[in-house]
């Protein structure tokens, strides 16, 4: 065979190609993607026969109460989340609620592993997967207007899988959090 080296795709077409010099691109198509792929849709294929749909829906923040377990995290205006205790109370951007809106969708989609689910006039829903298992997790973003130039936002990130998540959607909501900050400052310090 020599420096002729068969890949499997273009063998199929009945090509040969020479193997690629120090520091040249394979010109094979990669296969390595696909058994991770494939691994991928055979566990959310199989997350969603047994649990159903992953989307857990809306949530009305007025009447949200937090499960019982412990595999939710809330960060939220007390006010805007009466029936609910949430982790923590979220910043107040120097941002009006459209643009923050913008910026939550980036910073969220930027996320691995992380695709909309919906969009409403109020709420932004979001699917998570874990990396490896790919464990479904809902996230519900709300961004409320205080005045003409600035709000905040109520996060609900909920698993449909497993009595606990060891404090994965508390880790997410604050790992966003840091990054709406640091986007939302930058914004800030450009429009000055």
């Amino acid at each position: 065979m020599g420096d002729t080296v068969l890949c499997p795709i273009l063998l199929r077409r009945g090509v040969k190609r020479s193997r690629p010099r120090h520091g040249e691109e394979d010109s094979c198509p990669s296969l390595k993607p696909f058994p991770w792929r494939a691994w991928e849709a055979g566990l959310d294929r199989f997350w969603q026969s047994i649990f159903g749909s992953p989307d857990l829906g809306a949530v009305d923040f007025k009447t949200l109460t937090r499960r019982k377990t412990p595999n939710d995290a809330l960060t939220c205006p007390q006010d805007f989340c009466p029936n609910a205790k949430p982790d923590d109370e979220p910043p107040v951007f120097s941002l009006p609620a459209t643009r923050l809106r913008v910026i939550v969708s980036e910073v969220v989609l930027s996320q691995p592993n992380t695709s909309l689910l919906e969009t409403s006039a109020e709420q932004d829903r979001f699917l998570v997967r874990t990396k490896l298992m790919r464990y479904p997790d809902t996230v519900v973003a709300q961004v409320i207007a205080l005045d003409e130039g600035h709000s905040t936002l109520a996060l609900y990130s909920r698993s449909q899988i497993g009595r606990s998540d060891f404090g994965v959607n508390r880790r997410r909501i604050e790992r966003w959090l840091a990054a709406l900050g640091m986007v939302a400052a930058r914004e800030q310090s450009h429009a000055r």
